[in-house]
């Protein structure tokens, strides 16, 4: 179903009394947007995945974190090692480039590529890198380097002195070329690695870098926190590009999966974009909230929450990660049959045009429908209208409202809008003659 290009018919309110939905529309920067605030991509285009907006107005009274960290347990190593100890490292398995941790606008062109070999070459330096010193020794060997920042000025090293181990590693690219070159151009344009002089090769590689490598007791969160920080490349990397070069293991497969199926494409009629990642994190908050309880959940970093999430999807049995590949899948396909072209928005009485999709709404039916069992979704597909009515009523709701609109990783709400929707689906189901869990 498309839904109707046309607005929501609302009084004329003071702008403190209008519910969030109705501040909204006020706002006319939002108008593409259906009234709603949207997350804008790489690229400066409005995506279709509605804004988080954090909570000024804390619904519960946590105390603050005072000391978070013990500075005695913050250890991070300056090296400098040589291109070629860089290279060797890649090639011996001990880099982990995460070759699918290729942002769409932050990949780079040949010429990008060879101006920074050319920089090596007239012994200019070259930004930082930052690494992670991995110790998972089931995912490879001691001492092996997560690359989070630097990742694409490695790749461009790595791919014209020994393209060999990019292959290895899974990053499919042909030896490189240098071309666009500025101030080389006259003897090296055109060239590849083993066309330069022997006196050419060990200038490159003996040149010598900078690795800001955090050593492994360093805790995470103070890791994250670093990497959220840094900016050397260009743009900021997001808060899952981040997860995803700290955690490597069987997540990251399972996360890639789960987003590029048809089943997520289908029922977020394509609008949650690849780019960034931000699918993947759509993907790893709905694992989050069925791996934890929401009525357990206790985080005061939500950004750690899904961290730590990633970590035990890695520590799962193979047949427990394909268990919950499954519910997903199935979750997404009743999702769609219910919601139709408003699956995972929000959708108040009367409205007719298509909201963008929400994270938080997306995380509260997924796994709430999940959890059902599949006579019990295909009741409540059976049951689409009471469903959909239902919800609708409950965006009416003030707190609910706030609960998926504003500091949604609050924790009295994550447990206020997984209640409201499993009370929804119940009331459904046994208004109908289904069965509850």
């Amino acid at each position: 179903m498309s839904p109707e290009d046309s607005g929501s018919n609302r009084a004329t309110q003071p702008k403190d009394q209008l519910s969030l939905y109705g501040r909204y529309l006020d706002d006319a920067s939002a108008e593409d947007s259906g009234g709603f605030l949207v997350e804008i991509g790489a690229g400066g285009q409005s995506t279709d995945v509605e804004l988080e907006l954090p909570d000024e107005e804390p619904d519960t009274a946590d105390e603050p974190i005072t000391a978070p960290y013990d500075p005695s347990k913050i250890e991070i190593q300056t090296l400098n090692p040589t291109i070629n100890l860089l290279t060797s490292r890649l090639v011996n398995g001990m880099i982990d480039l995460a070759p699918d941790f290729q942002r769409k606008a932050g990949i780079w062109s040949d010429e990008q590529q060879s101006r920074l070999i050319e920089s090596l070459l007239l012994r200019i330096p070259i930004p930082s890198f930052y690494a992670s010193e991995l110790t998972d020794s089931s995912w490879a060997q001691d001492s092996s380097w997560a690359i989070v920042d630097g990742i694409q000025r490695l790749t461009a090293i790595a791919r014209f002195i020994a393209p060999e181990a990019l292959a290895e590693a899974g990053v499919k690219s042909g030896p490189l070329k240098l071309r666009g070159l500025e101030y080389l151009k006259k003897d090296f344009e055109g060239k590849g690695y083993d066309d330069l002089s022997g006196r050419m090769q060990i200038r490159l590689n003996e040149s010598q870098v900078v690795v800001h490598l955090i050593r492994p007791g360093t805790p995470d969160e103070v890791k994250f926190n670093i990497f959220a920080r840094i900016n050397t490349g260009g743009l900021p990397l997001t808060r899952q590009e981040i997860r995803h070069a700290l955690v490597p293991g069987p997540a990251r497969k399972l996360l890639s999966t789960l987003a590029e199926s048809p089943e997520f494409a289908s029922a977020t009629s394509h609008g949650v974009y690849s780019e960034r990642m931000a699918d993947r994190e759509m993907v790893l908050r709905y694992l989050a909230f069925r791996l934890t309880d929401p009525n357990l959940f206790r985080s005061q970093d939500f950004d750690q929450f899904l961290a730590l999430t990633m970590r035990q999807v890695n520590r799962l049995a193979d047949d427990e990660r394909e268990a919950h590949a499954h519910d997903f899948r199935q979750a997404m396909i009743t999702a769609e049959r219910i919601f139709e072209g408003h699956a995972f928005r929000k959708q108040f009485p009367g409205q007719t045009r298509r909201s963008p999709v929400n994270k938080a709404v997306f995380e509260t039916v997924s796994v709430n429908l999940a959890a059902l069992s599949d006579r019990e979704r295909s009741a409540l597909v059976a049951s689409r209208e009471q469903v959909v009515e239902g919800f609708q009523h409950l965006m009416t709701d003030r707190d609910f409202e706030r609960a998926v609109s504003v500091g949604t990783g609050d924790r009295a709400k994550v447990v206020d809008r997984f209640a409201k929707v499993r009370e929804l689906f119940r009331t459904v189901l046994e208004n109908n003659g289904g069965s509850t869990q």
